[in-house]
Parts: C-alpha cells; structure tokens; sequence
C-alpha cells in the first residue's frame, strides 16, 4: 500500500509537495579558492613577471601583532559634547586609508605617488604632463604658469626665412657695385655729364628693388612653393626621401590644448598678444616702432601626431616633439581685442594676464590663437623614417630650398625643420576621428 504524499496549495492557487511553512535548506556550493596576494601595481611584488626584467623581488617585513590601542571597543571612544563615537564596523578598528592608486598617462593603475617605483620614475619624464617650471617662453615677461615637459617641443620665435645665396655670389655682386660706383663719380667728375649718373642709377636701382622685393614677398614665395610641391604616396615612399603628405590629423599620447578658448585634442597650439604703440605709448619690445603692432608675449607648442595620407592610407608617425625643428605656418586668429573702453568687461582676459604675470594697464591690446585640432587636414614636408615597420616623418638635417622663381621674380629661400601648414577654417568643422 502507497503512502500518501503530503500537499498544500499556495494563494496563487499552485498545489505543492510538503506540510504549510516548511522550507527546503539549500545546500551552498562549495568552490576551492586560493587567496592571491594584492601588489598593489609594484613590479617587484609580482614574481615571475618581475623575474623576466631582472627586478629583484621585494620581501615583505614581518607582521607585527596588533597593538592594545587598536583593538579597544567601539564605545570606549568619547566625545565631551556629542557622547560616544561609534565606529561603523564592530570589533577592532582597521585602518581603511589604503595605498595611493594613480593612474600613469598609459592607463595602468599603480600604489604610490607618481614617480615612484621602478616604472614610475621612468614615465613621469616622458609623460608629457606639466612641469612645475616657472620659466617663460616667448617674448615678453616671464610667465609663472607651468611648461610641458621635455615630450613638447616650445616654439620661442617665429619662423625664419632667408635667402639661400652663395657667398662668391654676394661677393661678386658687392665688388661690382663698388667698381660701379667708383668708375660712374670719375667719369662724371671726369667728362662733367649727368648721364654716367644715370647709367649708374639705372644698373644700381634694380638691383636694390629685387632685393626689397625678396625680403618682402619671401615668405609668401615659400608657402607658394610648399602648395605647389607634389604629394607624395606613402605606400612608396623610401627611406630618407624628402616628401610632403596631406591627410587629416590623429593626437598621440600627449594632446595639447589651447591657454584661452580651452580647445582641447590639439597637436599644435600658439597665443601671441600684440600691443599697439601711439605717440607716445608703451612699447612691446626694443624694436617696436610707433603708430604699429608689437609682440608682447608668444607661446606656441608642438608634439608627436599621426597622420593618415589621403592617397594610401597609411598612417604614419610625425616626430614634432622632443625638441624637434618646426616651422608652422598656421594663420592665427583674433580672440580678444582690448581697448581702454572694455578692458574690464573681459574678466578671462585679465585672469590670463594675471597667470603670466602680464601687466593690464591702459594699453591697447590683441589676442590671437591659432590651432591645428585633431581631424583638421594638414601637409606635412619631413623626410621618411622606417624604423621596426614604423613608419615616421622627422625634420631633414639640411634646410630645404626652393629655388629660383624666375617668373616671380624670387630668389631661393630656405626654412629649417618639418614644415606643417594647414588651410582649415578654425572655426569650421573638422572630420571626426
């Protein structure tokens, strides 16, 4: 004979097994766990990875017992005026300050200050990050707001452009001019005609009217000629082959960032403040001339970017930081124009004269700010470097010429260093990377 199953049914109506309030203990799963040791992001606590870069490994010191202090009661603690201090947990107190975790530029997460420990020492002066260095760049006062680091190239003065002459040549020149002259006042004085006089004039005067025009109308003659130069292709290019490549623009590690409009993702950044000088005002520098605009004060940075060519589209590595020669041709743009009428209404513009402790008294004064952001489009002229299947562009060792312009008539100039230029609207929008 079967024996009967005990039931019950629920509110909901569900007929179950057992008597009304008994419960099923469910048995907990037992797991086999080994406790692993916490190191904190030190590479001398990790064993055999600290092996394989020949750290010694650390020895922890011997655990001291608990002192009597440590493990008093949570009511022993009293305040005269709010009565016992309880602490949340009951039982001994625990110290829960921890190990300081910071988090180095490459994302790993590390106990300790930044700097510290075999690894740490290392990053901390190839980070990028700011310096506490109170010395300032530029033209102008000496800034107290902080420098990048040694992974920013700082960019004092504007670039140079010169004429690339030969010496025999000037040489010859000058001794003709001078035979020239000589020769012209004997005949004059000699034959006592005005026209020796002007055959001098009509020989010398062209000679000092190309060399006006050069030295005006220099730097505009090199921009034309980095427009004109051919893009090169990537995929071909050799190494040590001087080329230019156009494509939009990726920040590396290090992105920059812009001191007034904060425009951040930046690989090149520049503010210039110009002062203009009236009849009698202030000047911006010894060689500031009167009713013009004078430099006052210039910042501008530069760091290691991507560039992605448009033709190929590869992807290469333009060494700009480090120290490394640039010369950036990027039109900057007015942000603040200060008169002696809304001086005051510009509160960040005192501010940021006051970090560069820069006077704000009644001057007549001009922000610019050029930038070249990540995703704008660019062309860089820089020699090819493969390296590791690396694929990098780094200043040529020699300045690049660009010839004769017979039609313009231009003589050959010279730049030194990477060339960057960008045509981009800084205010348009640029393609998201």
């Amino acid at each position: 004979m079967g024996t009967r199953i005990q039931s019950h049914q629920l509110k909901s109506g569900l007929v179950v097994s057992g008597l009304p309030g008994q419960q099923q203990k469910e048995k907990q799963p037992t797991m086999a766990s080994r406790a692993v040791p916490y190191i904190g992001g030190d590479i001398k606590k990790s064993g055999e990875l600290g092996k394989m870069f020949d750290i010694p490994a650390a020895v922890d010191p011997p655990k001291q017992p608990p002192s009597r202090a440590s493990t008093s009661s949570s009511g022993s603690m009293r305040n005269s005026s709010s009565g016992p201090m309880r602490n949340s947990s009951s039982g001994p107190m625990r110290n829960t300050s921890g190990p300081l975790n910071v988090a180095l530029p490459t994302g790993l997460f590390t106990s300790g200050p930044l700097g510290s420990g075999p690894l740490g020492s290392g990053l901390q002066k190839r980070s990028g990050q700011l310096d506490n260095s109170a010395v300032g760049s530029g033209t102008g006062s000496a800034s107290s707001k902080a420098l990048y680091g040694s992974a920013v190239t700082s960019l004092a003065d504007d670039v140079k452009v010169g004429l690339r002459i030969s010496r025999p040549v000037v040489w010859v020149v000058m001794v003709v001019v001078v035979m020239g002259l000589l020769v012209g006042a004997f005949l004059m004085v000699a034959v006592k005609k005005a026209v020796i006089l002007v055959a001098v004039g009509a020989v010398l005067v062209p000679l000092f009217v190309g060399l006006i025009w050069n030295c005006a109308w220099g730097r505009r003659g090199l921009l034309g000629f980095v427009r004109r130069y051919p893009d090169t292709e990537l995929r071909g290019a050799i190494d040590g082959q001087y080329v230019k490549v156009t494509g939009v623009v990726t920040c590396g590690s290090i992105p920059l960032e812009s001191s007034y409009q904060s425009v951040s993702r930046c690989v090149y950044v520049s503010s210039e403040l110009y002062e203009y000088r009236g009849l009698g005002g202030k000047s911006a520098h010894a060689k500031h001339c009167f009713f013009s605009w004078g430099l006052r004060h210039s910042e501008k940075f530069v760091v290691d970017f991507y560039i992605s060519d448009f033709q190929s589209g590869l992807r290469a590595l333009v060494k700009a930081g480090y120290g490394a020669k640039v010369a950036p041709f990027v039109k900057p743009a007015t942000v603040v124009d200060i008169k002696k009428e809304n001086k005051d209404m510009s509160p960040g513009f005192l501010r940021w004269l006051a970090d560069r402790n820069l006077s704000s008294d009644d001057r007549v004064m001009r922000l610019k700010e050029g930038y070249i952001k990540e995703g704008s489009t660019i062309s860089v002229m820089g020699v090819v470097r493969r390296h590791d299947n690396v694929l990098m562009i780094v200043p040529p060792q020699e300045p690049v010429s660009t010839g004769c312009q017979w039609f313009r008539c231009l003589l050959p100039s010279y730049v030194e260093g990477l060339v960057l230029t960008c045509d981009d609207n800084q205010n348009a929008d640029v393609v998201p990377v």
